[in-house]
């Protein structure tokens, strides 16, 4: 009795370029998982959704939309362009209307951009705090929020960030706990409080 021959186990998983993939590989590679991003030309899958991360996308995004001036859009879960290799699809951006060109459009340029919003998740905890910063800075994107759960009854607490011409990094001008109030990048007043993300 011979014994069937084996097979190697094929992996589908692209096998990365020798300098890492570009923002157009991110639009036609096959199979991509839903909110793949593209970070310093490797791709980042992104782990199941927490409650507190889609509800607060949703209280955010839900707010910015009712005040938003007509000069910009606020889209959610977009990549974003910032250069070949870099192409992070923050949780929230605003952009400027003329940039949203149609229904087809799926990405945006980082010059489009005026605020970059990114919920903390576990998975994503040094993304979010250190690299899309540095790198939503470098591009010039003027605003960016940082939002994370925090203490024991689990609040959101809301950094925000104005991009510093001279230095080009971001300067922490605000920690909101229960109201999110600010001027830029358009007036803003928002119940972020924990009672608020319940309701939703």
């Amino acid at each position: 009795m011979t014994a069937e021959p084996t097979t190697a186990h094929s992996s589908r998983w692209p096998v990365p370029p020798q300098d890492g993939y570009t923002v157009d590989d991110l639009f036609t590679l096959p199979d991509l998982p839903p909110h793949t991003e593209l970070i310093d030309g490797s791709l980042v899958f992104v782990s199941p959704q927490r409650d507190f991360h889609s509800t607060m996308i949703d209280l955010l995004v839900t707010g910015l939309r009712s005040t938003a001036p007509p000069e910009v859009k606020v889209r959610r879960e977009m990549t974003v362009v910032l250069d070949r290799r870099n192409g992070p699809e923050p949780d929230v951006s605003v952009v400027r209307t003329e940039a949203v060109t149609g229904p087809d459009v799926t990405r945006y340029q980082a010059a489009d951009v005026l605020l970059a919003v990114e919920v903390v998740s576990p998975d994503s905890e040094a993304r979010d705090r250190e690299a899309k910063p540095h790198k939503y800075a470098t591009a010039g994107i003027p605003h960016f929020w940082l939002v994370e759960m925090t203490g024991t009854d689990q609040h959101p607490v809301v950094r925000v960030y104005e991009l510093d011409p001279v230095t080009k990094a971001y300067a922490l001008t605000g920690i909101h706990h229960d109201r999110l109030k600010t001027g830029v990048p358009f007036p803003v007043d928002l119940d972020i409080s924990a009672e608020a993300l319940k309701e939703l």
